[in-house]
């Protein structure tokens, strides 16, 4: 099982009980715009690759995640505007991009309003 092992250490990135049970919970709290962005990216629909939803890495639970790709998708609401969350927002990418995830970012108000752009440049990350 240690092949299984090294799956998982890789998947998560050594991810603590505690931010899975953050991510857990995350899963059951969706915003609406979290919610119809995973009916379209869920059982392979975007270039046939696999997302995860409220995935947890490091100390960090990311909205949707393509690990094949290492692309990590978050959606922000208005909270996400004040400065100490953009600054956690900064870090939390930097730390990411050690292991090799690129992050894209979105407005809640994106995925509600133009879905179809969304989908085109979420696309473009994705590797054939």
């Amino acid at each position: 099982m240690a092949n299984e092992k090294d799956y998982i250490d890789n998947l998560h990135k050594g991810a603590k009980p505690s931010t899975f049970q953050n991510a857990l919970e995350l899963r059951h709290s969706e915003t609406e715009a979290e919610k119809k962005l995973w009916q379209l990216l869920r059982n392979r629909q975007v270039k046939q690759k696999k997302f995860r939803r409220q995935h947890a890495i490091d100390n960090y639970v990311l909205d949707f995640y393509c690990h094949e790709c290492r692309l990590a998708i978050e959606l922000d609401g208005g909270i996400h505007d004040l400065k100490e969350n953009r600054q956690y927002d900064a870090a939390r990418k930097s730390v990411l991009s050690e292991y090799g995830i690129t992050v894209i970012r979105f407005r809640n108000e994106q995925i509600m309003e133009e879905v179809e752009k969304v989908l085109e440049k979420i696309a473009e990350y994705l590797i054939t």
